[in-house]
């Protein structure tokens, strides 16, 4: 299929006396046509699609209807009867009203183009882009981000279950492919344990049973992936994703120790699990993972949004989203403040100020946002969480005096440091400060600086300009005025609501993580649409509605 660019067409006079007829304030679909007019160009998105061949349906249309689609949460399928079916649809897309549409699985292969292609970005790029023009968002303004967890496509299960789930997953692909190889492997036991979905058999409660149960799982699981990797089985076997998965599932699951008397295999404890980062958590999903947030588990991912958050009463612009960034769910979020950085550059679009919650703030990033963007990094920064500090009566790091010029250090006491050692701690810049032994042994506050008792005190300090950028945040946090300043922080809250109610993100739609990024790429485009027509409309946003018995008190 090829896409040939084209003008969008006219509006039908039929459909527009229609559509004006029927919606005489408007919906989204016909606002956005009418103030955005041909948003998404079919030559944006001509490298995802062929030169020759049948000419098949315009590019931007098929961005347009997929973002609408998330705009109001819907299927392919729902999406593409709206176009077959409501009039502000075709209003949007310029057809007849007797034009019959598209089949569903369209929306499907274009979704795929654009990943196959790394156009991910592009319509987020498009919206952004024409609001630059329009003068409804701008670079150096204030933004904030924050964070949120998305659950994957797949069902969550035990890890006896998982196991079994995943040797089942192997031996579907392997009936599917190689039928007559795998009749000759296994036998009638392999079916009855395997033929159906884990979930519809009832998994043995007691501790013994199960550790019983995963080791027949992994016996079995070792011996197949040992039959596919025979020299007398097809080397294209070993290719087949399921099989892949089984043995790194495997490795990453089971120890295996064979011996003269036969082999013994046994699943590995808690503590001898690889990190999460490292295992797969789904037969049907090698890209997500388990997080953990605030004593919370999940299966998938996270989202952070980016959004510009300026005082609408003075810039009189809406706040619009301008970046999403999609992880696995085991990615904290001070890893992904630089990518977000990276791409707000990208866009034109860096901040003045980016405001964050403590996840994101780190001493590096605020002296690297600051030093390669220009932007303050407004967010608190942990404590200082050594012993002197958290009982509250010793001598922390602040209570030291540092003369970085002579690279000395004066303790609380008046004693002056004899060791400055630059060094490199886990890849950072950093000094080793030493205080004398003959000094630090018979100082009256020994007890409340230092607990060695064969060395005297000593400091771990970061480099001068990250050091003094932690203390001047750190003073600055615990004011009046720095509080206030923060308190805009808590807006992005509503974003995310907002994010998940109207676009359903904390959901996957689809398997893996480059679908699942794309998801959210066009989920952000569509808030941007929603936040523009109620700004359009001259709805106020963050309206609370309330009840008739609140209103009632009120009068009373």
């Amino acid at each position: 299929m090829s896409v040939q660019p084209r003008a969008w067409p006219e509006v039908p006079e039929q459909t527009a006396v229609v559509a004006r007829a029927a919606f005489p304030k408007g919906t989204l679909a016909m606002r956005v046509r009418d103030e955005l007019p041909e948003l998404f160009a079919d030559e944006q998105f001509a490298s995802a699609f062929g030169v020759r061949g049948r000419p098949g349906i315009p590019a931007g249309w098929l961005a347009l209807v997929t973002v609408l689609q998330f705009a109001e949460d819907l299927t392919d399928r729902q999406a593409a009867d709206a176009v077959r079916a409501r009039i502000d649809w075709k209003y949007a897309l310029g057809l007849e009203l007797t034009d019959p549409g598209f089949d569903h699985t369209v929306l499907t292969g274009f979704r795929q183009r654009l990943v196959e292609h790394g156009l991910e970005e592009k319509v987020l790029d498009l919206l952004l882009a024409r609001c630059v023009q329009l003068g409804l968002v701008k670079s150096r303004g204030r933004q904030r981000s924050d964070s949120t967890h998305v659950l994957a496509a797949v069902r969550s299960a035990n890890r006896l279950d998982f196991l079994a789930e995943t040797l089942r997953a192997a031996l579907e692909a392997l009936a599917a492919a190689a039928p007559d190889w795998l009749a000759g492997l296994i036998d009638a036991g392999w079916v009855r344990r395997y033929g159906a979905r884990m979930d519809s058999y009832r998994l043995p409660h007691g501790r013994a049973e199960r550790t019983a149960a995963a080791g027949r799982v992994g016996v079995e699981g070792f011996r197949l992936s040992e039959a596919v990797h025979a020299s007398d089985a097809p080397m294209w076997l070993r290719e087949i994703p399921a099989v892949t998965v089984l043995r790194t599932v495997w490795i990453t699951q089971y120890h295996r120790t064979i011996t003269h008397d036969g082999e013994e295999v046994s699943w590995r404890e808690e503590k001898d699990l690889p990190p999460s980062r490292a295992r797969l958590c789904s037969p049907y999903d090698t890209d997500a993972r388990y997080g953990t947030k605030r004593g919370s588990g999940w299966e998938g991912y996270k989202i952070h949004l980016t959004e510009t958050c300026d005082d609408i009463a003075v810039t009189g612009l809406p706040h619009l989203i301008t970046n999403v960034v999609t992880t696995d769910a085991t990615v904290t979020d001070v890893e992904v403040l630089e990518d977000i950085h990276a791409d707000l550059d990208r866009r034109g679009l860096v901040p003045g100020e980016h405001v964050v919650d403590a996840g994101y703030t780190s001493a590096d990033l605020m002296v690297g946002a600051r030093r390669e963007h220009g932007i303050t990094l407004l967010g608190p920064l942990r404590v200082d969480n050594s012993t002197q500090t958290r009982t509250g009566d010793g001598y922390g790091r602040a209570a030291f005096t540092i003369d970085w010029d002579r690279r000395q250090v004066l303790c609380p006491q008046g004693v002056r440091s004899t060791i400055w050692s630059e060094c490199s701690e886990r890849g950072r810049d950093s000094v080793v400060v030493a205080f004398p032994v003959t000094a630090c042994r018979p100082c009256p506050v020994r007890p409340q600086c230092t607990r060695s008792t064969r060395s005297g005190r000593q400091l771990m300090l970061r480099a001068r300009d990250v050091h003094e950028a932690v203390e001047q945040a750190r003073t600055e946090q615990a004011t009046d005025e720095w509080k206030q300043r923060y308190a805009i922080r808590a807006g992005v809250e509503g974003t995310v609501h907002q994010a998940v109610a109207a676009t359903g993100v904390r959901r996957c739609r689809c398997v893996g993580l480059p679908k699942t990024r794309l998801a959210h790429v066009f989920a952000a485009t569509a808030l941007n649409l929603i936040r523009l027509d109620a700004w359009w409309n001259g709805t106020s946003p963050g309206q609370r509605s309330t009840s008739h018995l609140a209103r009632l008190d009120l009068a009373a």
